[in-house]
């Protein structure tokens, strides 16, 4: 059926990997198209197969999920991810969505819930987990503005990842130890919620901070 919902199941547990396909198998308006069991392949195959909707466990092998995320939505920007995974922590929660993903289940959900929420993304809804949905309300309601998130020294460390220096040269630049810029950096990734420097030069450049 042509107008089957294409999906691309990536998980590095190959029992989880089969025990969705055959459910998803199952719904007639669902076509599983690949397996990826680990995020490198997982962003390559997408980008290969443009499937209509990506599961995608985080906790992954080679790339983690936040990395095949961000992958997948710059090569292949018409699949929506949906984050499938047993971590609700705030960090992977938020990370997840400044990524890109379209969705935040937990594995617990039931068969046909998450049937229904491949429907729901593919037709243009996010969708949430309910205690992941108000772990993102209550941030989004108490996170103060951009200007606030960060010290004075946080933001000429956060302008100089995104011209793409190293640790070793922000610490030149700004006569500092590297020990003194690593507590740095990681300070700014836990406060902006993302997971690596590449998310934290693109939320540089999104804020002007920076030019592109």
């Amino acid at each position: 059926m042509s107008d089957r919902i294409r999906v691309l199941i990536a998980d590095d547990h190959e029992i989880v990997r089969q025990g969705l396909t055959t459910f998803l198998e199952l719904q007639e308006d669902i076509e599983v198209v690949g397996q990826a069991a680990d995020g490198e392949a997982a962003a390559r195959m997408a980008e290969r197969l443009t499937p209509d909707v990506v599961l995608m466990d985080l906790v992954m092998p080679v790339l983690d999920g936040i990395g095949a995320i961000a992958r997948i939505r710059a090569s292949a920007p018409s699949s929506h991810v949906i984050v499938l995974t047993s971590f609700a922590d705030d960090e992977k929660i938020f990370a997840a969505i400044r990524a890109g993903a379209a969705g935040y289940l937990l594995k617990d959900v039931s068969p046909q819930d998450l049937a229904t929420a491949i429907r729901m993304v593919q037709g243009g809804e996010p969708i949430l987990a309910p205690g992941v949905a108000r772990r993102l309300m209550d941030e989004v309601g108490r996170q103060p503005e951009p200007a606030n998130h960060l010290t004075e020294r946080e933001i000429e460390v956060l302008k100089l990842i995104a011209n793409g220096r190293s640790n070793k040269e922000i610490a030149g630049d700004l006569t500092l130890s590297e020990k003194t810029v690593k507590t740095h950096v990681s300070n700014i990734l836990k406060k902006l919620h993302v997971a690596d420097r590449t998310q934290a030069a693109l939320y540089a450049v999104r804020q002007h901070l920076v030019e592109p």
